[in-house]
């Protein structure tokens, strides 16, 4: 399931995005989640060649690397780190000139830690946006104590007024903290186990496993919901409502982080100069206040970063956090279709 699922809703927003397609630069492709073509992100670029470039958009990872590998034409595509070896492995990227990426050295060098993102054949992948999975809570229902451990979500007081990610990666993050496990980089049979029996504890609490920001949110609103299992995503449209959301970003066992970011299409139609001009546009210092109020990420550009206000960042849930974190690395192909089908049957309460 997507991390940034559309913001758009209706024929207004269809005209909108079709309007922007006419006007698009035609030596440059950009394929991307639904929601991710922000004007204030772009204005280095449009600045530079005098119109945005071309985008299509996908709902999920899994239908991105489909088409790709069917034979669509882009120039960059924007997956969470998780896909990355799925393009490698199917010979569809290429690596990075970091040379020609200014905000590179800003980077921090842990992202880059995984193979499958660099290797000594470069890097793969540009680690871009990221944030969090944590505990969002109605704050007038829900005291502050009882968000205080994941064991809320075992709690029969919220039976059937919890929400958890239709996504795997996010589910097994959960289950690995809750079962005392920080890292799936070298995660053994006897861990695996443990965190898919405390999901199946959890699975019959669950009145939803949501996939669609937008609909959390509204189940939230509505009181159907009191606890979820969230992104920054969701607990942004609550804020932006004025509603009484809470986002427990730590609790005893912690709570996890992911990012995505850029992959660079072999072969891609466009020009790889542009390429470059609309990378670092999305990088740029200028461009992160647009993106934390139109999708509540942050970026991995330090300075970007630093240059926000530490009241913005803490109010959108993006200040640094004393606790732990367990970072959603890139996961081994065979680990990650074991746990995907092993989710499938917890859902089905098997």
């Amino acid at each position: 399931m997507s991390r940034c699922i559309s913001y758009f809703a209706g024929a207004a927003s269809l005209i909108a995005l079709a309007g922007a397609a006419r006007a698009a630069d035609p030596q440059l492709t950009i394929f991307d989640w639904a929601g991710w073509e922000i004007d204030g992100a772009l204005k280095p670029y449009v600045e530079k060649h005098g119109q945005k470039p071309t985008y299509s958009f996908y709902a999920d990872d899994d239908e991105a690397f489909q088409k790709v590998a069917s034979g669509f034409k882009a120039d960059v595509v924007h997956p969470c780190p998780g896909a990355v070896p799925n393009y490698r492995e199917a010979g569809l990227i290429e690596p990075w000139d970091t040379s020609k990426v200014e905000a590179f050295a800003n980077i921090d060098p842990h992202l880059f830690a995984s193979h499958h993102i660099k290797d000594e054949g470069g890097v793969w992948f540009l680690p871009y946006d990221f944030a969090y999975t944590a505990i969002a809570y109605n704050k007038t229902e829900v005291p502050e104590e009882d968000v205080g451990s994941l064991d809320v979500f075992l709690n029969p007081k919220y039976a059937g007024r919890i929400a958890i990610s239709d996504n795997s990666d996010d589910v097994w993050a959960l289950g690995f903290l809750a079962t005392g496990t920080t890292s799936w980089d070298e995660v053994t049979d006897e861990q695996i186990t443990a965190a898919a029996d405390w999901l199946r504890q959890a699975a019959p609490q669950v009145r939803s496993w949501w996939s669609d920001p937008s609909e959390l949110a509204q189940m939230m609103a509505s009181g159907e919901v009191l606890v979820s299992w969230s992104w920054n995503d969701p607990v942004a449209i609550l804020q932006a409502e004025g509603f009484p959301v809470g986002f427990n970003r730590a609790p005893k066992e912690g709570s996890t982080s992911f990012f995505c970011g850029f992959v660079n299409i072999k072969d891609g139609p466009g020009n790889e100069d542009k390429v470059y001009d609309w990378v670092n546009s999305m990088y740029a210092v200028e461009s992160l206040p647009s993106i934390i109020e139109a999708i509540g990420y942050a970026n991995t550009n330090k300075a970007a970063t630093d240059a926000v206000s530490p009241e913005v960042l803490k109010g959108a849930f993006l200040d640094p956090i004393d606790s732990t974190v367990f970072l959603q690395t890139p996961m081994d192909p065979d680990l990650r279709a074991r746990l995907l089908e092993e989710f499938e049957l917890i859902k089905m309460g098997m």
